[in-house]
């Protein structure tokens, strides 16, 4: 974070806003508490090599945002997330607030299941666990050490992470939730994900696991975007980019990382890792690490 707090006051005070920011690892938490707005312009966030996605907790009162003409009510409670690269605008108020930034590049999810997310209300109690701390973190500093910053982060950034993919996607078709299958298919993804590490979880174990045939199985993910093994390889490798870029495990070998989520060969990772983000993970790792470096997403 280290321990560092920045506490901004803005006058005159007929605008009266406080705000602290604490920097924990490659997360910025913040909170603020603003007067009426009526409305007011957010422009959006210097671009850069890397997109940080923001996410805002309303603690209380009321507020509408308005982006790329859509209105969207927030009451106290509830999650808002956006990436900052294009203009809002903010009304509602008075207001008090908590938020996250972090790069995306240390999320553990695809970039289509954030971009998903971009824009959107999410519902409070998806988010209880991950409210409770934005709270504490900003409000008791004095808890915590510099050294707990990274370790923090990374601890943050599953949080969101968990967030936005258990978050119901507002434009998916109500149907889905009719289909019988459905269900299991959360079940075997639930299971696949505690399994990752183990080198031998393939789509043979997945469905002896749960008592089906191989060909139901196949049947089952039909409905979704990918196949067994391609779901299997994509979150190895997401949680895998997830380590490398992680401040924390920059001494853990490539190999040890590889090892963890799944991949028996050093280079059949490697290979996996080139083919899906277009670098080589040793190479990640340095950008993704460096200060101001460019992160592939």
């Amino acid at each position: 974070m280290g321990g560092l707090t920045r506490v901004h006051g803005h006058h005159p005070a007929s605008v009266r806003q406080h705000v602290r920011l604490v920097e924990y690892g490659a997360a910025s938490v913040w909170s603020v508490t603003c007067p009426p707005q009526f409305p007011r312009a957010l422009a959006p966030v210097r671009r850069t090599a890397t997109r940080r996605l923001h996410l805002v907790l309303l603690l209380h009162g009321e507020a509408t945002i308005l982006h790329e003409g859509r209105e969207t009510v927030l009451g106290a409670g509830d999650f808002y997330c956006d990436d900052r690269v294009r203009p809002l605008q903010l009304r509602g108020g008075p207001i008090s607030a908590v938020g996250i930034a972090l790069p995306e590049a240390l999320l553990p999810l695809p970039p289509d299941e954030a971009d998903r997310m971009v824009g959107r209300r999410i519902a409070g109690r998806a988010g209880a666990l991950l409210a409770r701390l934005l709270t504490r973190l900003t409000e008791d500093t004095g808890t915590f050490q510099p050294s707990d910053g990274p370790r923090l982060g990374t601890v943050l950034g599953n949080m969101v992470a968990a967030l936005l993919s258990h978050s119901p996607d507002a434009d998916a078709d109500s149907s889905a939730s009719t289909d019988t299958g459905r269900p299991l298919t959360m079940r075997i993804m639930a299971f696949t994900q505690r399994h990752l590490s183990d080198p031998e979880l393939t789509p043979r174990a997945v469905a002896a696991a749960h008592g089906i045939s191989l060909s139901y199985l196949h049947r089952l993910f039909e409905a979704e975007r990918e196949t067994v093994a391609a779901y299997i390889r994509r979150r190895r490798l997401e949680r895998a980019r997830f380590d490398l870029a992680d401040p924390a495990q920059a001494a853990t070998p490539v190999h040890v990382i590889a090892t963890r989520w799944g991949f028996a060969r050093a280079t059949d990772f490697a290979r996996a890792f080139r083919a899906v983000y277009g670098i080589a993970p040793t190479d990640f790792r340095r950008q993704a690490c460096a200060p101001g470096g460019r992160i592939a997403t």
